[in-house]
């Protein structure tokens, strides 16, 4: 298109909308991209807490006769299998995905080019991440609920504690996912951060009983401040720590990882 004094007018800026309705415009394309698989992926959340409860909570459990701490060991198992199981989904959900939208299927520098802040990229994934974490721990509660592990009311307290689990996880992978070059860095992840985690941090067993060094290795994760919370909501009692001091660690995790998350992503993204 030509002026009429001969020149080409120069095509204004085009800017996102402000507010949430770019983010939402981001977590609708992954839920929109989910609707091929999410059959595969409930199945295995409704299977895998059946398994893992008949296997670790009946099987063995029935050897720890006299339970753990004044409870039955499934009990007592339950609320850290789901505090894990939000883990293990925001990982999942953070670390090859995030990876191939920057590597492989590139969706991240089309969203960049929509246009979209880095903030509407990341913060849309992440509510994807959430939502996943959100309904996998649902259907674990559900089948908690249905072997009589739970025995309070305040055990619906663990869905939101899940989200804040997941988040705080994810949002530092998503942004050792955006800095590392190849997914061999994500086996690394897998083998010396999320499995020690797991298994150290008052999941399976109490965190006391671990030698000093460990034990404080546990309480610096943030899955044992989840494990504890959500222990104390299944079971109706007072957490080891502070019900403050373990929502501002986890949401230290979670403004510390946004804020490193964005600033990779950005490193990629923006020239």
């Amino acid at each position: 298109m030509v002026a009429v004094d001969g020149s080409t007018p120069t095509r204004a800026p085009v800017r996102p909308a402000g507010g949430l309705a770019p983010t939402l415009a981001v977590l609708e394309y992954h839920l929109v991209n989910s609707r091929r698989t999410w059959r595969s992926s409930a199945v295995s959340s409704f299977v895998l807490p059946l398994l893992t409860m008949v296997g670790f909570g009946l099987g063995v459990g029935a050897y720890v006769t006299q339970g753990v701490g004044g409870v039955d060991y499934l009990d007592f198992l339950v609320p850290g299998l789901i505090a894990s199981t939000a883990l293990q989904v925001a990982v999942g959900e953070s670390t090859w995905p995030v990876l191939s939208n920057f590597n492989w299927i590139r969706t991240y520098f089309a969203q960049a080019a929509a246009p979209l802040r880095v903030a509407d990229i990341v913060g849309g994934h992440l509510a994807f991440v959430a939502f996943r974490v959100l309904t996998s721990s649902a259907v674990f509660l559900l089948v908690a609920t249905v072997f009589g592990a739970l025995h309070s009311v305040w055990a619906l307290a663990t869905l939101p504690l899940v989200v804040l689990i997941g988040l705080a996880m994810a949002t530092p992978v998503f942004a050792y996912a955006a800095w590392v070059p190849t997914d061999s860095y994500l086996a690394i992840l897998f083998r010396f951060a999320v499995i020690p985690m797991t298994l150290f941090a008052g999941v399976f067993f109490p965190v006391d009983s671990l030698p000093v060094g460990l034990r404080w290795a546990a309480y610096v994760s943030p899955l044992w401040h989840g494990v504890d919370l959500c222990r104390a909501a299944t079971l109706g009692v007072a957490p080891q720590w502070s019900v403050a001091g373990h929502l501002l660690y986890l949401g230290a995790w979670v403004v510390g990882g946004w804020l490193l998350a964005r600033a990779a992503f950005r490193r990629r993204l923006v020239i």
